[in-house]
């Protein structure tokens, strides 16, 4: 997949979440990269559903050959919890769609709103327009949560380990493997939007991905 430098400092990503969650949901376009995939897991993998818990949440399981691992603290907070929660819950929709190669996948737009909805589509439909599903373990790990002005939102900031995370071609089920690098180190930030009286769930309103981040190589 190809990749497209991020033009977000993560200052400036931070002031613009406030002011983007202030405006109900609205808000500027940021420039993440192509992700070379995008987490994922066993069905036995799922997130917690904390924040929601009566909620009929749509299927994320994933193939045998793809799992996830989230080695994330839980934050002591309850709304922090539930914000990291669904900020999982995003990523292995994501990576849902990706394996069903449906760019129109439900899943992902229960957890999203605005821009983080169109950047699941986007990252799909690459996929699928290369003939390329996920195989794989892909590794999230060192978090952190911060509390975005006096919205109520919250700030999801995890590291990424790609290295043993590979596409496989659709068609051959050829698995294309890369050499470890630096590349396979990102930095993942995604703006949780509290729940609202009628969604009962915490969404990803925006997201950033920087990739080569030397601070997330293990």
């Amino acid at each position: 997949m190809a990749r497209r430098a991020v033009t977000m400092t993560t200052a400036a990503f931070t002031a613009t979440a406030a002011l983007l969650l202030t405006a109900c949901g609205g808000g500027d376009e940021s420039s993440p990269e192509d992700i070379k995939g995008a987490g994922g897991g066993s069905p036995s993998a799922s997130a917690s559903a904390s924040g929601g818990a009566d909620v009929k949440r749509p299927d994320v399981s994933l193939p045998s050959d793809l799992k996830v691992d989230f080695d994330l603290a839980q934050p002591s907070e309850d709304g922090h919890a539930a914000a990291l929660d669904n900020a999982k819950n995003y990523i292995l929709a994501l990576n849902h769609g990706i394996t069903a190669q449906d760019p129109e996948d439900p899943a992902y737009g229960f957890y999203s709103l605005g821009n983080a909805t169109k950047y699941a589509r986007t990252q799909i439909q690459a996929w699928v327009d290369d003939e390329w599903t996920a195989t794989g373990t892909d590794s999230y790990y060192k978090s952190q949560t911060d509390d975005v002005g006096d919205s109520g939102g919250v700030l999801v900031t995890m590291c990424r380990d790609q290295s043993r995370f590979f596409g496989k071609n659709v068609r051959t089920d050829k698995v294309k493997h890369t050499e470890p690098s630096l590349n396979d180190y990102q930095e993942f930030r995604l703006l949780m939007k509290p729940p609202q009286a009628s969604q009962k769930v915490w969404k990803v309103l925006q997201i950033e991905v920087e990739g080569r981040v030397k601070e997330c190589r293990r």
